[in-house]
């Protein structure tokens, strides 16, 4: 058997190139937003942010999976490109206008308080999920071709250039206009934009991303063949459900607090300290996003090898592995990363390890997907997410008003749980894979057994004693893998080298 982590292992460091650098930027992003910003102002930004995650899943109703598997399996390419691209640059203009005419509505309907701006940041909402849209197809291509330095440097690039601009509209010109400074700078902030400028930001940098993609569209010709499209609808409809009630899972929680909390003063200061929180757990997220750019084309390309359902469960175990890893790094030294967040966001640290599993699951679930996707048993994927979400609106509508964000917390964990339970037993129904569920148990036992021994002695005030301890813990939680694992590493490399020589 060839080697399968050293290609999956080195694709997900490639592809973190662009999506853990970008997420660190904006780890870089959030203290400066909290320390400048109230809790309140945040939560304008955390619920915007909420919309965005769930139009996206609309404007791009599951196109970019229906490309991989179309493109994966028919000859003519182009044709799949050319009809993917222009499907979703016509939907999203499309869409985008729809919602351009009902911009005053929405901002109605979103009853935030003290938000003047609220329709320009519609706005500039919209474009941003309109632009994002018609940017999947290109940069799936790149994913494709197996282009993934391009991909993650064009990514890279767009972070970089979000990055600048948002410290530069919230630092400089803002410093220049608190000083009462006369100067260009200070003329371009307007303080009752605000937080506004780091949605002004992201559709700058969108726009400059699309014109960088503009090489991916060379031999690009207007043309639609509908009989392939039908086919990728039909094969991505599933996904758009699956997708909405994955974004329910996902940022409902965000939304949903304002409805239910009856003052909406409190209810956005809650929507603000749970937002800005989620921004620590979210460091799991990253490499579970990193993972899924590189594992999707990769195990489509694994689909048709004999060894391949053991290949999977190979990458499922150190996927696991590596999580919990994370999960014990993050939790272990909580006591220095709070300051990432501005004293008054910090009472809600204790959702952390809550959400760190609940992504762990979440990572589990996505590498379980590769059977309902390789079997085109896609409405299952739509099954499992739904159930997530039945989860999720029930946990937060019976418990959020009394128990606010631990409550979205907890929904969220619930509904992870369920889907990664749910899809294993399905998986095993109709594409069973022999996942090693004893090492996975012992590895998991062992994290969450020292993580439960460190809060035994977080009562302690010595702050630099107990982060000793809890990296000991760490250590010894490394090396026990390290004494399990090193044999079984050596001989895949081994294996992989043998085949690569064989070959």
């Amino acid at each position: 058997m060839s080697n399968p982590l050293k290609k999956l292992a080195g694709q997900t460091a490639i592809y973190g190139l662009g999506t853990v650098m970008p997420r660190i930027l904006n780890y870089l992003l959030t203290p400066i937003l909290t320390y400048e910003f109230s809790a309140a102002e945040f939560g304008i930004n955390s619920e915007l942010y909420a919309y965005i995650s769930f139009l996206n899943v609309i404007f791009t109703y599951g196109m970019e999976t229906a490309f991989f598997n179309f493109n994966s399996k028919l000859e003519n390419k182009q044709d799949v490109f050319n009809t993917s691209f222009w499907s979703l640059l016509l939907s999203s203009t499309v869409f985008s206008g729809l919602l351009l005419l009902f911009t005053s509505n929405i901002a109605n309907e979103l009853s935030t308080p003290n938000a003047v701006y609220l329709p320009q940041f519609i706005v500039w909402s919209i474009l941003i999920i309109a632009t994002d849209a018609i940017a999947i197809i290109p940069f799936a291509k790149l994913r494709t071709e197996g282009k993934a330095l391009k991909f993650s440097l064009l990514k890279l690039t767009n972070i970089i250039i979000n990055f600048g601009l948002t410290i530069f509209f919230l630092k400089i010109c803002k410093s220049s206009y608190d000083l009462c400074e006369v100067n260009s700078y200070a003329a371009l902030y307007n303080p009752q934009i605000g937080i506004g400028y780091v949605f002004l930001s992201i559709l700058i940098a969108n726009v400059i991303t699309l014109i960088l993609l503009g090489n991916q569209l060379i031999g690009l010709k207007f043309s639609i063949n509908l009989q392939l499209l039908k086919k990728m609808l039909s094969y991505a409809w599933p996904l758009i459900i699956l997708g909405l009630a994955a974004m329910i899972n996902d940022t409902l929680d965000k939304i949903i607090i304002k409805k239910l909390m009856l003052d909406k003063s409190e209810a956005q200061i809650a929507q603000g300290i749970y937002g800005a929180c989620n921004k620590i757990a979210v460091l799991m997220s990253i490499f579970i996003q990193s993972f899924r750019f590189a594992s999707e084309p990769f195990f489509f390309g694994k689909a048709k090898e004999k060894d391949s359902k053991q290949t999977y469960a190979i990458v499922m175990k150190y996927f696991i592995i590596f999580c919990l890893f994370l999960f014990l790094a993050m939790v272990m030294n909580l006591d220095w990363i709070q300051y990432i967040l501005e004293s008054h966001y910090r009472e809600g640290l204790k959702v952390v390890p809550i959400l760190l599993v609940a992504y762990l699951c979440l990572g589990v679930v996505y590498n379980q997907s590769i059977w309902y996707k390789l079997s085109g048993k896609t409405r299952f994927g739509a099954i499992i997410a739904i159930t997530g979400a039945v989860i999720t609106l029930v946990v937060n509508i019976l418990f959020v008003p009394k128990y606010s964000y631990m409550a979205c917390a907890w929904a969220t964990l619930a509904a992870y749980g369920g889907m990664m339970l749910l899809s294993y037993i399905l998986g095993q129904i109709y594409f069973p894979i022999k996942y090693n569920l004893r090492a996975i148990s012992v590895y998991c036992f062992l994290a969450f057994s020292f993580y439960l021994i460190s809060y035994l002695y977080s009562d302690i005030n010595n702050t630099v004693l107990k982060l000793i301890l809890n990296n000991l813990w760490l250590i010894l939680f490394v090396w026990i893998i390290y004494k399990m694992e090193f044999s079984t590493l050596k001989k895949l490399n081994s294996d992989g080298s043998n085949s690569t020589e064989s070959n």
